[in-house]
């Protein structure tokens, strides 16, 4: 799974205002042909782009937020559709969940993610 990197994509995954959330994460989602490409070649892949804010702690507590979120996401990308964004944003409450609550929650996002983009 590649990474999203300029704040360009961010936005562009943003604005669609497509998400799935549960109780510790939400997950941003576009599929690559809802999201305006900024160079000129296609895309194909999954890319994610993590978002913790100072809300979720200290620096420590940041990364160490952001290091489960890139284990769960490459754990569970298998889930998802071939060609989409997905920003996983972290809520306070990230901070303190155990890392099996965290597994059952990206897994339980990726699946409804993986649902949705089905139906549209």
């Amino acid at each position: 799974m590649e990474r999203l990197k300029s704040h360009r994509d961010f936005v562009a995954v943003l604005k669609r205002r497509r998400r799935v959330s549960r109780e510790d994460i939400v997950v941003h989602y576009a599929m690559h042909d809802d999201v305006f490409i900024s160079d000129s070649t296609a895309r194909s892949g999954r890319r994610v782009g993590l978002a913790v804010s100072k809300a979720v702690g200290n620096a420590v507590t940041r990364n160490t937020v952001k290091r489960r979120f890139r284990v769960l996401a490459r754990k569970h990308e298998f889930l998802l559709p071939e060609s989409c964004d997905i920003v996983l944003r972290a809520k306070p409450s990230a901070a303190h969940a155990d890392f099996s609550s965290l597994d059952h929650q990206m897994a339980a996002c990726f699946e409804a993610i993986s649902r949705k983009a089905a139906h549209q």
